[in-house]
């Protein structure tokens, strides 16, 4: 389970994170009282969600144009033709 501070904090205002942490710790006591059957339908319900989640943000990618040619070329390129970036940038 994701705690608060493992959403990056810029997409997050500081009163966010808080309401976050709190229905977390609602959730986490919530669960120490199911059943195990009970258990399962909520990881089952869970897993749904955070699939629908992924589903939308790869949606969202997909209405980018051109990134999955981009990407497709990319992967096409050899790793020959990559440059370091240690070579590129030597201040970071």
């Amino acid at each position: 389970m994701n705690t608060a501070d493992s959403y990056p904090i810029d997409d997050r205002s500081s009163a966010d994170l808080i309401s976050v942490a709190e229905l977390q710790r609602q959730l986490n006591e919530s669960l120490n009282q199911l059943s195990p059957e009970r258990l399962k339908v909520l990881a089952d319900f869970a897993a749904y969600l955070a699939n629908a989640e992924s589903e939308a943000a790869t949606q969202e990618l997909l209405t980018i144009p051109g990134l999955l040619e981009r990407v497709k070329q990319n992967q096409a390129t050899p790793p020959v033709h990559y440059t370091s970036w240690r070579t590129l940038r030597s201040d970071v």
